[in-house]
């Protein structure tokens, strides 16, 4: 009887440092650098949530705290509540408006003229890189009491007082959401515009063949096409639902919607530099870290349940 015949794995050729792979780590060094400086070591910072710091005080000579603040954030006289619904409700609207840089993106690519379609993409693209001060300031202009639009409301009949629109805690989430929509949309398209762009043009010919119009080969064509694209930036969106960012709360922050744009990452700040509380916004900026993670985690494992792969 012959014996079976094994055949033995073919061992895997062992990965050479080569000229090419070092000089990729070097192009990609300092960004590691960077990344490690700015993310990875404020992380020692989060000692200062379990003592009882004053500045000026050595940390050695600082009573120690425990898990006392971490109490405070979840007591009963704590304003993370409110907080927390004003991030929740501001990153929800904006994932409400998500889908309209697909559809700006779109309609921007089904014009004919390219000069005319370079022209519109430029003037919404520039928005995004306005800091946020300036588009206060140019905010305020246009919509403060004797502003361009109250001016112009009142000169033709139409309101008798001027509005305040910057003021109005009843629309404060709505305008910052239009402001956020302004700024960005023109950006948030250029990734669909590139994915426009590789989508197989045989589909729409085969479409065109069989008697599909511009709208049928978008809905059945280039709209499928950018789903998948859309869906890993909806799922990154939702995992960031904590981060509403800092800059344009600090500059449309004041009294009268101050209940109403007070999100997490504004109340860290004032916690901490208006009131001196250190350890207690320490606390807050780890819950919010760690709840971040969770989410991210979370929406990893949705997208790799619909989508047959993870984001990460």
């Amino acid at each position: 009887m012959q014996a079976p015949i094994t055949i033995s794995p073919i061992p895997k050729p062992k990965p050479k440092i080569t000229w090419r792979r070092l000089s990729l780590f070097l192009m990609i060094l300092p960004l590691l650098v960077l990344v490690i400086a700015f993310s990875y070591v404020p992380l020692f910072g989060w000692v200062y949530a379990f003592f009882k710091y004053k500045p000026g005080i050595p940390l050695s000579e600082t009573p120690f705290a425990g898990l006392e603040y971490f109490r405070l954030l979840f007591g009963a006289n704590s304003e993370i509540g409110k907080v927390l619904i004003n991030t929740l409700v501001m990153s929800f609207l904006n994932i409400l408006s998500s889908p309209l840089p697909i559809v700006f993106a779109i309609l921007l690519s089904e014009l004919r003229g390219r000069r005319l379609k370079k022209f519109v993409q430029t003037v919404t693209t520039v928005p995004y890189f306005i800091s946020w001060i300036i588009v206060f300031s140019l905010v305020f202009s246009i919509f403060s009491f004797e502003g361009i639009f109250n001016t112009l409301l009142t000169q033709l009949g139409w309101i008798k007082n001027p509005v305040n629109v910057l003021g109005n805690p009843d629309t404060a989430w709505y305008v910052q959401t239009a402001i956020v929509i302004w700024k960005n949309t023109g950006w948030s398209a250029i990734i669909y515009f590139a994915a426009i762009a590789g989508l197989d043009s045989q589909l729409f010919d085969a479409a065109k063949i069989d008697g599909a119009g511009r709208f049928r080969c978008i809905w059945h064509v280039t709209l499928p096409g950018l789903m998948p694209t859309f869906i890993v930036l909806l799922l990154l969106n939702v995992s960031n639902m904590l981060s509403n960012g800092f800059d344009q709360f600090f500059v449309f922050y004041n009294p009268l919607v101050a209940d109403k744009l007070e999100v997490l990452d504004y109340y860290i700040y004032r916690v901490a530099f208006h009131g001196n509380d250190y350890p207690f916004a320490t606390a807050v900026g780890m819950w919010k870290t760690l709840i971040s993670i969770v989410l991210l985690f979370a929406v990893n494992q949705l997208a790799k349940k619909f989508r047959g792969q993870s984001i990460i």
